[in-house]
């Protein structure tokens, strides 16, 4: 873990240079295995380019961000059972039946950003394609770990999913970065002493700690990995709406 002393510090001195976007990358990190994450999927344009990504909750339903989704279902594809993104390089793709963006998603100060996305088709579950548990306990500081397909540190999107591991942080250490734009009840933020970062094409991916995912990637800094924390919606605060959305 990083000491709470370096990253006040840190941000003191960058606080004043950085702006706020809901465009989040995997900025350093490492190309991940096939299967090591099945829970990941890929959301893509109806001509098969990826913009963000997902965590498979059940076989017909997506868990992602809802900034990612302001078209019509039929607008859209997911890709699952596959660490590639681009092609016919393996895994499925399923047609969207709907979408649920919260109620309150703030699209301005990017808040409740959490959406659903039911599949007209169900995904066949195997090693490469699996549905990941949702934290319902509010956690403090733990090592997690961060997957998409975003932009590099070249501005490129890989075919190949990234991974980066990382540290979420206290509230008081998130408050003395953001300040009043972090939200404790709702968000997470969580940060390397790299600068390494999640960026652009990895918003709606999960933030996983201990096998079950805490975050879902929501917004940072522009340029990404100034080594300020980036910001992700704490998965446990919306245990409930997650539920009734599926149900109903």
């Amino acid at each position: 873990m990083v000491s709470r002393t370096f990253i006040l510090v840190l941000f003191t001195v960058l606080l004043a240079a950085v702006v706020a976007t809901s465009d989040i990358r995997i900025v350093g990190g490492h190309q991940a295995s096939e299967g090591q994450f099945p829970y990941q999927v890929s959301l893509q344009t109806r001509d098969k380019s990826h913009f963000c990504g997902g965590s498979i909750l059940a076989s017909k339903w997506i868990l992602t961000a809802a900034h990612c989704l302001n078209k019509e279902p039929s607008d859209y594809l997911i890709k699952a059972g596959t660490s590639v993104w681009s092609g016919s390089s393996g895994g499925t793709y399923h047609r969207i039946a709907r979408f649920r963006n919260h109620e309150s998603w703030d699209p301005i100060l990017i808040k409740n950003d959490i959406a659903l996305i039911e599949l007209e088709d169900e995904i066949e579950f195997s090693n490469l394609a699996q549905p990941i548990e949702l934290e319902t306990k509010v956690v403090g500081e733990v090592d997690a770990v961060v997957s998409g397909w975003g932009q590099d540190e070249k501005g490129k999107r890989p075919d190949n999913l990234k991974y980066l591991n990382t540290s979420t942080l206290t509230n008081e250490q998130c408050l003395a970065a953001w300040s009043k734009k972090y939200s404790p009840h709702a968000e997470i933020c969580a940060f390397t002493a790299e600068g390494h970062d999640a960026c652009s094409s990895d918003s709606g991916g999960p933030l996983v700690a201990n096998g079950k995912q805490i975050g879902i990637v929501s917004w940072g800094t522009v340029p990404c990995g100034l080594t300020m924390p980036g910001l992700y919606t704490r998965v446990s605060s919306y245990i409930d709406w997650v539920h009734n959305v599926m149900s109903s």
